[in-house]
């Protein structure tokens, strides 16, 4: 069987949409990069190991239309830190911006700046909606909470005592947590909310949070965690307690990873992180070559981009000891250029 391979499926794509119209703004060439031609992906706490599949994923998409890419960002969670590396990426005029923004309303104007001044910006995996950004791309996070809820429910009955570690101010970890609470509360309300602590994805306090909890609650059956730095920490906790409480969270890293394997951790809800990015990037090229097609409504007279995507699912994968092995990072990214 022919391997068909993604610059192929977009070229024939691209071919396909070329062959049935003759508009001049879909003229042959139009969907690819004049040389130079850049896209930036920015995140806060850089190093962490999530960014690394979305990145390539970003960059399999740019290299199909000829584009370059760049990856940017803070290795703080710091959002002041976090908008001052936004505003650096702004100063080499990139054609776009694919954003992570650590918190939604400090980002509103610096998108909306950087879109005035003619770089486009879609942002993933949290949103800052009040901006004019063009395009989100993340998980349900609303699916995620209540197949959280259904599987917690599912594994320590409907009756039972359950916690819940927090990041405040981050949308799609407060999604996480306040849609699973809320599930709980309307479909299981034998369900006990026993403890709610805001770690914010350090580890050393979600040990502490942790430890405190399963301490002061010693029929506790469930801790849900929106993000993997916490998890780690908990883990920990959990298991110098010797405690014997179910840990669901959401995201992975090679260490949560590992303790799934071992059975220390019953599962994490992973987004598809390579999807994410690879739909990330088409969505913040296309707001940046809209006059690739002229849809049926107002933008002429109102001025706005007519590539406008208010949310894409790129949906989430379910991590257990039994799939496992298919989330090695190091795995992943053995035939892949790490830059």
């Amino acid at each position: 069987m022919k391997k068909v391979t993604t610059k192929r499926l977009i070229a024939s794509a691209v071919l396909a949409v070329s062959t049935v119209t003759t508009t001049p703004a879909m003229a042959e060439g139009t969907l690819a990069c004049e040389p130079g031609e850049t896209y930036i992906m920015n995140v806060m706490v850089s190093s962490h190991p999530y960014w690394v599949p979305v990145y390539q994923g970003f960059k399999q998409a740019a290299e199909a239309f000829g584009c370059n890419t760049v990856f940017s960002g803070t290795p703080d969670y710091d959002i002041t830190k976090q908008i001052a590396s936004f505003e650096q990426d702004l100063v080499k005029a990139p054609a776009g911006i694919l954003l992570h923004p650590m918190q939604s309303d400090p980002f509103i104007e610096p998108i909306n700046r950087a879109i005035e001044t003619g770089t486009e910006v879609a942002t993933f995996a949290a949103d800052s909606p009040n901006s004019n950004r063009t395009a989100y791309i993340t998980s349900d996070n609303h699916a995620e909470a209540k197949f959280a809820a259904e599987e917690i429910v599912s594994q320590i009955g409907d009756s039972a005592e359950y916690a819940v570690l927090e990041n405040p101010g981050q949308s799609n970890h407060d999604l996480r947590v306040t849609a699973l609470v809320s599930y709980m509360e309307t479909h299981y309300p034998n369900m006990k909310l026993v403890g709610r602590q805001a770690t914010n994805q350090d580890s050393n306090a979600a040990y502490r949070a942790t430890a405190s909890i399963v301490q002061a609650n010693p029929d506790l059956g469930a801790i849900w965690i929106p993000e993997a730095g916490s998890a780690e920490g908990a883990v920990a906790a959990i298991l110098e307690a010797k405690s014997d409480v179910l840990i669901m969270h959401a995201d992975v890293t090679p260490a949560t990873l590992e303790h799934i394997k071992a059975g220390n951790i019953h599962m994490a809800l992973n987004p598809n992180q390579g999807m994410q990015g690879f739909m990330g990037f088409l969505s913040v090229f296309f707001a940046a070559h809209s006059d690739v097609f002229d849809p049926f409504n107002d933008y002429k007279v109102s001025g706005f981009n007519p590539m406008q995507i208010p949310y894409v699912d790129n949906g989430f994968a379910v991590i257990t000891q039994d799939n496992a092995d298919s989330f090695d990072l190091n795995t992943y990214m053995a035939d892949r250029d790490p830059s």
